[in-house]
């Protein structure tokens, strides 16, 4: 049952390679959105959660379920670390990561196996998980810079690489302040990779040939 963590730069193709991963793999991508969204579910009582109408069977209704269902009171304990991004802009919505909650969700689903889990410092909450692969992500700059003009719709090159380095500090810092980390040190994954260089179908075969040797 595959576990594996992607940490990533902005613009490296973080999410499109757990997506291509979990679909050869026929497993599951937990992404930051569905950490952050079950994160938020979580802060209602057990009543509300259970009401949500999600797919029978889909990985964001069974984490609920597993998180969701073992207490009637609200799961963010009061005295909960909030994280605050250096870099603050009223047109993004920055959504604080309660750090309890996110790694109770992480947690989970590595233990449910079967999953790939992209980004909230995966590979640090689960460096000591039996058979994990932990992969880091990233790019030369131009690259990123044209990728995340595409992916996001964003004329001007400079804004991109503003949006590219807002979101790569803020990345930086919350696994510098949750678990007092460099997260670009190579020495916390079991490989580095260069989705510019590589591409990311042969980026996806590199993961796949390491993960049969874990």
């Amino acid at each position: 049952m595959p576990v594996i963590t992607i940490g990533r730069q902005f613009g490296a193709g973080g999410s499109t390679v757990g997506q291509m991963l979990a679909r050869e793999l026929h497993i599951d991508l937990l992404e930051s959105r569905i950490i952050d969204e079950v994160a938020h579910r979580l802060q209602l009582p057990k009543e509300e959660v259970e009401a949500e109408d999600e797919q029978p069977g889909s990985l964001l209704s069974r984490l609920l379920v597993a998180l969701g269902t073992a207490s009637s009171e609200p799961l963010i304990p009061p005295e909960a670390t909030a994280w605050n991004p250096p870099n603050t802009d009223p047109a993004f919505d920055t959504r604080k990561a309660v750090l309890k909650i996110t790694q109770h969700v992480i947690q989970e689903a590595a233990r449910a196996g079967n999953v790939i889990i992209v980004g909230r410092g995966g590979a640090y909450l689960l460096r000591d998980f039996p058979g994990a692969l932990h992969v880091f992500l990233g790019a030369s700059k131009s690259v990123r810079v044209k990728t995340v003009m595409e992916r996001f719709n964003i004329a001007s090159e400079d804004e991109a690489r503003r949006v590219m380095t807002r979101t790569d500090e803020n990345w930086t810092a919350y696994i510098n302040q949750v678990y007092g980390h460099d997260r670009n040190l190579a020495g916390h994954y079991d490989m580095m990779l260069d989705t510019g260089r590589l591409g990311y179908e042969t980026t996806v075969k590199v993961i796949l040939a390491a993960l049969k040797k874990k």
